[in-house]
């Protein structure tokens, strides 16, 4: 049994903390606290990504003569997205299965992602047959604000699970650096009602998680509902007033020797 009448904590108390929204009917997510490298290390099998949009300069990405846009395969992911950590701007982008599917996309198929990468929205569903794509993904840096339309929502679930134990895991890594022994710790995080928190998140929720000592090492989700919260970047705001209420929703990860 967890006890919450414990000391209540502040938003400095907590390892991180992150807003989710989501609109099922358009299938698409608002996510504040998440950041473009964070999303990639979060999801499994991202390929390659067509810009949309990118205020940056990609100096060694590539380019697909057809549509006009540059693009960044997936080989070079990983450096893509720890150099756009550091840079100020927004992104927009859609993924790709291979580049000869770009050269079938049809003129109208063009417009409509330059659209997207315009209007941050797309005039009908973002998913294309030629693409795969199961990403649509618009990061607004100044807003603190990131949308992504999902192909498939259930990869919401995946991608916030995933989030919150890379956080962990890195902790523990560093712990255990300290500690000057390697440590074969496992620990996930769960939810076993996935409908339960799914329709908190329809309603807008804060995930915020932090470090238990003792009497054994372990780590705590918290899960507050937002519903008042009209724009993300008020969350940073209120925090502390947030914090304050019971969590919707506890789920634990123990770290098992």
């Amino acid at each position: 049994m967890i006890d919450l009448s414990k000391k209540m904590r502040n938003a400095d108390d907590f390892i991180k903390h992150l807003y989710v929204h989501m609109n099922e009917l358009n299938q698409f997510v608002i996510f504040s606290g998440l950041t473009f490298q964070e999303f990639v290390s979060s999801v499994d099998q991202l390929e390659n990504l067509l810009l949309l949009k990118n205020d940056n300069e990609n100096e060694d990405g590539s380019f697909n003569m057809h549509t006009r846009l540059a693009f960044v395969e997936e080989s070079d992911l990983t450096k893509f997205s720890k150099v756009m950590s550091d840079k100020k701007g927004d992104l927009c982008w859609i993924d790709f299965s291979e580049e000869k599917k770009l050269n079938l996309l049809t003129p109208q198929e063009q417009a409509e992602l330059l659209y997207i990468g315009h209007k941050n929205e797309p005039i009908r569903t973002p998913f294309y047959h030629q693409l795969q794509n199961r990403f649509v993904y618009l990061e607004k840096k100044d807003d603190r604000v990131t949308k992504v339309y999902f192909r498939e929502l259930n990869d919401v679930n995946e991608l916030v699970m995933t989030y919150f134990n890379n956080i962990v895991q890195a902790k523990e890594r560093a712990a255990s650096f300290w500690r000057r022994k390697p440590t074969s710790s496992t620990l996930a995080f769960n939810f076993k009602n996935y409908d339960e928190v799914r329709e908190i998140f329809n309603d807008g929720v804060l995930l915020s998680v932090y470090r238990v000592e003792k009497p054994k090492v372990s780590y705590m989700l918290e899960l507050r509902d937002v519903p008042e919260i009209n724009f993300p970047e008020e969350i940073w705001d209120d925090l502390n007033t947030i914090l304050k209420r019971q969590p919707n929703v506890l789920v634990e990860a123990t770290v098992k020797k």
